[in-house]
């Protein structure tokens, strides 16, 4: 017979269950608690880029992150110097376009880049064997070269092919070259991040999981030194054969070494059937795909990033600020649905980026800002926020902080800083 057990409290209340039953529970959940901890472990909090801009090896050199910030400087001055037509393409109040619009200028001056990568797939073709060996070799001298500038971007890497069997020999061949040309000159850089393209498979990612051990033992890097992320430019990256979410097992194939999911918009499109003129990556067919890829990342620290637009803005003005303004749109959009970082494919999108972005982040500061600290405060307000709102309030504020649309200061006068911030991550945001 049960045993009744007074309140903790010293109360007249008891409870039916004997101690045993909570310890049973506790036995026959220890490995989903432990499972739940190791496969969902949360965001790290570190920075994450607001956009990869992609270049071809070939138009590669030491210069190319100034020279992208050149020409997206000079596209604004010739496109967007009246400041009522640059609301208008951003679609927002023409007085926060306008206090914007200097922190951009000065973004597209110091870091025009926040994460390059060196194409060897789709951006460059197929090149004989010799050529694309040169093109390695010379793509990792010249990260060096502009390591040693102080012209590259805090992320880099490169694209190399996919592991299909057609290009599998030239994508590891490309890999092993590129990491030799930068361990010849010292450390690999700190972001070094490697992209992973047309993934059909789980196979592919764990193989590309297997590559990565080798090519630390050949190297002597540390074991988990280097890390990857997926391109999802395929259904069957979405939905496997048997009707389950490949992309769900994908997440989990390399554990520590994936870092990110990237959706890639128009080879996607195409291999659903969409008309070239409709592929974009706001169809129907994008968002579904974004949306299992959003749920099976979801909890995992695991990140995602939006896919590119072709509509290039080049030309006449009208040709250029339509182009921006369909940008525009889609950058935003993107943040709004929780992707944070996206493709740039051109330097005349850098402007539009960083507008968007930090439109985004500025005009929600007052309020996130004042939702968190009465959350930590545990304030009377008109919003009833919990602790995953209050985990996401502030990352929205570290992004923010990170790409630049604010800084500390401005951070400061609503009564938060880094080091708060940082705080209710942990345990005021478990409260």
């Amino acid at each position: 017979m049960s045993q009744r057990v007074g309140r903790l409290d010293g109360g007249s209340d008891s409870t039916r269950l004997e101690p045993d039953v909570l310890a049973e529970l506790d036995g026959m959940l220890a490995g989903a608690d432990a499972d739940l901890a190791r496969i969902y472990s949360g965001d790290a909090g570190t920075r994450q880029p607001v956009h990869t801009a992609y270049v071809p090896a070939d138009r590669f050199a030491a210069d190319t992150v100034p020279a992208w910030g050149a020409a997206a400087l000079a596209a604004l001055r010739a496109h967007g110097a009246d400041p009522g037509a640059l609301a208008d393409v951003v679609g927002s109040a023409p007085d926060l376009v306008a206090e914007v619009e200097p922190l951009v200028r000065r973004k597209l001056a110091m870091e025009p880049i926040e994460d390059l990568r060196i194409d060897f797939e789709d951006g460059l073709g197929i090149r004989r064997d010799g050529d694309e060996d040169d093109l390695a070799l010379s793509a990792a001298r010249a990260v060096v070269e502009a390591s040693a500038l102080g012209q590259c971007p805090s992320f880099v890497g490169i694209r190399f092919k996919s592991l299909e069997a057609a290009t599998r020999a030239r994508a590891v061949r490309t890999l092993d070259l590129f990491l030799g040309g930068l361990l010849a000159a010292g450390p690999l850089p700190d972001g070094l991040v490697l992209t992973l393209p047309k993934v059909t498979s789980v196979a592919q990612v764990e193989a590309m999981g297997r590559l990565c051990e080798r090519l630390e033992a050949e190297f002597g890097l540390r074991a988990g030194r280097l890390r990857f992320e997926v391109q999802i430019e395929t259904p069957q990256a979405i939905v496997g054969p048997d009707g389950t979410a490949t992309v769900a097992r994908i997440v989990h194939a390399a554990p520590g070494r994936l870092a990110g999911l990237h959706y890639g918009t128009y080879d996607y499109s195409a291999a659903c059937g969409v008309a070239a003129a409709y592929q974009s990556l706001e169809h129907p067919a994008a968002d579904h795909a974004k949306a299992v890829m959003q749920v099976a990342a979801a909890g995992t620290g695991v990140r995602l990033a939006d896919g590119s637009t072709n509509v290039l803005p080049v030309g006449d003005g009208p040709a250029v600020r339509s182009a921006w303004a369909l940008h525009a749109r889609l950058v935003r959009r993107s943040l709004e649905r929780g992707f944070y970082q996206g493709w740039d494919l051109h330097p005349a999108q850098l402007p539009t980026r960083f507008l968007a972005t930090y439109v985004f982040f500025r005009s929600g500061l007052a309020d996130a800002a004042s939702r968190l600290v009465a959350y930590a405060e545990r304030a009377a307000s008109g919003v009833l926020d919990e602790p995953a709102t209050a985990r996401a309030l502030t990352g929205y504020l570290l992004r923010g902080l990170d790409c630049g649309a604010f800084n500390e200061d401005e951070l400061g006068r609503h009564g938060l800083d880094r080091g708060s911030l940082s705080a209710y991550t942990g345990p005021v945001a478990s409260r």
